[in-house]
C-alpha cells in the first residue's frame, strides 16, 4: 500500500499542496517516492492513481 504525506504550502495568493506518494517498483521491488506540487483539489486524484 502506498504511504501518503500531504503538506500545505502558500505562495502569494495561490494555495498549493505538496503530496508525496511511496510506490513499489515492479522491476526491482524497491520503493520509490513520487513528489508533486498541485492545487488541493487534485490531491485525491494523484494519490488514487497507480
Amino acid at each position: 500500500m502506498a504511504k501518503k504525506s500531504v503538506a500545505s504550502l502558500q505562495t502569494g495568493s495561490k494555495r498549493l499542496t505538496k503530496a508525496i506518494k511511496m510506490v513499489k517498483s515492479p522491476k526491482t521491488g524497491a520503493y520509490v517516492f513520487i513528489e508533486s506540487i498541485m492545487s488541493p483539489e487534485q490531491v485525491n486524484d494523484f494519490l488514487a492513481k497507480k
